[in-house]
C-alpha cells in the first residue's frame, strides 16, 4: 500500500496533467443569456424551459435514449431537447391511465397504459413536437429535436452555454413555447475562447388556447 503522502502527491500530479490537456483544435464556445419579455414589458423570471440551438453546423449529433415521465398528471421534464434519431421513453408513474399523443409532424399515438408500463418514440426528423395526454387536458410537453449536437437548455436565470463548436459563422436561435423561435443572432466563433450571443424573446402577444384531443374534439370530463 502506498504511504498517504505518496498517494496525495500522485493525485495532485494526475490533476495537474488533466488541467494541462488542451481543448480540441479549432473549437470555441457560445455563451449568453436569454430574456423573455411578456405582456406589459414584464420579464420572465423562470427561463429553464428555453432551448438555445445553433443552425448551419455540419456536425451530426449522436442519437441517445431519454426519459420523459408522466407523474401526478404532468410530464417531467416539461421540455426535452434531443438529437435526431434519439428514442424517448414515456413511463407512466401514475396508478391511472395516460395516453401520450402528438399531432406535430407526422403525429403519433402511444395508446392507453398505466404504471408500470411505458411507451416510446424515436424522433427521426428535426423539429419541435408538442405532446399531450388524451385524457388529461392540463398535460403538455415539448420535445425539441435537432440535427446537430450544439444546443442547450437555459438555466433558470436565462444563462446558457454551448461548447465545442468548430470555428466559423453560425446562427443562434432561442425557443420558448410562449414566444416561439426568436430572430437568429449571427455569431462568428473563433478557434478558441468564448463568443457571446444574448437573445431577447417576445412573448407579449402570447394567448393560451386550449388544444383539442387526439380526435380533434373538445375534452370531456376526466374519466381516469
Amino acid at each position: 500500500m502506498y504511504p498517504l503522502t505518496r498517494l496525495c502527491a500522485s493525485v495532485a500530479c494526475a490533476l495537474t496533467l488533466v488541467s494541462l490537456v488542451p481543448r480540441s483544435a479549432g473549437a470555441g464556445d457560445i455563451v449568453g443569456r436569454v430574456e423573455l419579455v411578456e405582456k406589459g414589458g414584464k420579464k420572465a423570471t423562470e427561463l429553464s424551459d428555453v432551448v438555445v440551438y445553433v443552425e448551419s453546423a455540419k456536425t451530426k449529433g449522436k442519437p441517445s435514449k431519454e426519459v420523459l415521465s408522466m407523474k401526478s398528471k404532468a410530464f417531467t421534464p416539461h421540455v426535452l431537447a434531443v438529437t435526431t434519431g434519439s428514442t424517448v421513453e414515456f413511463p407512466n408513474e401514475d396508478p391511472i391511465l395516460h395516453n401520450v399523443f402528438s399531432v406535430s409532424g407526422e403525429g403519433f399515438d402511444l395508446g392507453l397504459y398505466k404504471r408500470p408500463k411505458s411507451g416510446s418514440r424515436t424522433f427521426d426528423k428535426p423539429g419541435i413536437y408538442t405532446l399531450y395526454c388524451n385524457i388529461h387536458p392540463q398535460m403538455s410537453a415539448l420535445v425539441v429535436v435537432r440535427d446537430n449536437p450544439y444546443f442547450a437548455r437555459a438555466s433558470r436565470d436565462g444563462s446558457y452555454r454551448i461548447d465545442g463548436l468548430p470555428a466559423g459563422e453560425y446562427k443562434v436561435i432561442a425557443f420558448h413555447e410562449r414566444s416561439g423561435e426568436g430572430a437568429p443572432v449571427v455569431v462568428k466563433v473563433a478557434a478558441t475562447g468564448e463568443t457571446t450571443a444574448n437573445i431577447t424573446l417576445d412573448a407579449a402577444s402570447y394567448k393560451r388556447v386550449q388544444h383539442k384531443n387526439k380526435f380533434g374534439k373538445e375534452y370531456g370530463k376526466e374519466g381516469y
